[in-house]
């Protein structure tokens, strides 16, 4: 007879296609195969498992978040927000471009590519842009460097700040200034006397871009609070003699087709909070965070003094319910998210640059 073989099949909510159980693995005699609820992970050995090896695979993590995310929000009622002021503001913002010598384009650094509008590319055409990872204090040095070779390698000009604290500000403005310096050449090349460099900030709702100007100037001149439509209209700002500074609404597409980054965004309080059930998001972050690398199953037990029966997220939202909050399911979801939103998980990006 061979060795017998112990292993725990990790349980969700729904059933799947055929395709493979992720093991708790407590011998190392053959393989096995079958069905899982909780990630379309590439075949492992068993001695090998992605929650029962120590020398945890990064990369595999990586490299299996998205087809993750994209299984989860499979059955879910898609994330969606596009509130009026947002068509108006688009179609104003496309006009102000062609005045702006340099475009300023703020990013939330857990989720670059995820605070990235599709269509920013061909909105800017040629003109010089800055990309700003806002909230650099909520991504670890690795993520930083990760994304800074990246855009060092197309040739992307980037800051990292923190707009709450002005880490990065004027460094942003010197750039700015430095990037759109040849305006006042051709000016007066041609006799004509310089004026202040004209600089717009864009990006997605609640990702910094008012903090940012407002720690620019060093004074409250754009209304900003941590939540996506604070911002309804466009508004030029000068800063000193030489840069003039648009702040603009966040500007989302009308429709996200990407539900995977629709789910990091709800994740990270880049959306409006209608868009989405705080029960469903938080299900999934659970998910996520038990397999993150900077995080894992342990987190959870010492912020929450619970153990993680499985790796289903809906199970420990309502284990947590009853623990802290009467079986309310909605306050043990936002006590989750507003943990992780935070930083009460530690620096945890969603993302890495795509390979």
């Amino acid at each position: 007879m061979g060795a017998n073989i112990h292993y725990t099949v990790l349980i969700g909510a729904h059933p799947r296609p055929p395709g493979r159980f992720l093991l708790r693995v407590a011998s190392e005699s053959s393989s096995i195969s079958g069905d899982t609820l909780l990630g379309l992970y590439e075949k492992e050995r068993l001695s090998h498992s992605l929650y029962a090896n120590e020398d945890y695979d990064k990369e595999m993590f990586w490299e299996n978040l998205d087809a993750d995310l994209r299984y989860w929000t499979r059955s879910l009622r898609p994330v969606q927000w596009y509130p009026g002021h947002i068509a108006k503001t688009e179609k104003e913002l496309k006009e102000q471009l062609k005045l702006m010598d340099v475009v300023i384009e703020v990013r939330d650094a857990r989720i670059p590519l995820a605070t990235s509008h599709p269509k920013m590319d061909a909105w800017l055409g040629n003109r010089k842009r800055i990309i700003v990872m806002n909230r650099e204090d909520m991504v670890s040095n690795e993520d930083r460097n990760a994304w800074a070779s990246y855009f060092a390698n197309q040739g992307t000009k980037v800051v990292y700040s923190n707009g709450q604290l002005g880490m990065g500000t004027m460094k942003l403005g010197r750039m700015a200034k430095s990037l759109a310096s040849t305006v006042n050449t051709k000016r007066r090349e041609k006799g004509l006397l310089p004026r202040a460099v004209r600089a717009g900030i864009v990006g997605y709702p609640n990702v910094g871009k008012s903090s940012l100007i407002n720690r620019l100037l060093k004074r409250r001149m754009c209304p900003a609070a941590p939540r996506p439509g604070v911002t309804r209209e466009l508004k030029w700002v000068r800063f000193g003699s030489d840069l003039e500074l648009l702040d603009s609404p966040g500007i989302l597409p009308m429709r996200i087709s990407d539900q995977t980054a629709a789910i990091k965004l709800a994740i990270c309080d880049d959306i409006g909070e209608r868009s989405y059930d705080f029960a469903d998001v938080a299900a999934i972050l659970v998910q996520l965070l038990v397999r993150h690398p900077a995080v894992g199953p342990e987190a959870f037990r010492r912020r929450y003094r619970l153990d993680l029966d499985s790796d289903c997220g809906k199970m420990f939202v309502t284990k947590l319910s009853v623990h802290l909050f009467n079986g309310d399911a909605s306050q043990a979801a936002f006590r989750i998210l507003s943990d992780y939103r935070k930083g009460k998980f530690g620096c945890v990006a969603l993302e890495r640059p795509p390979t």
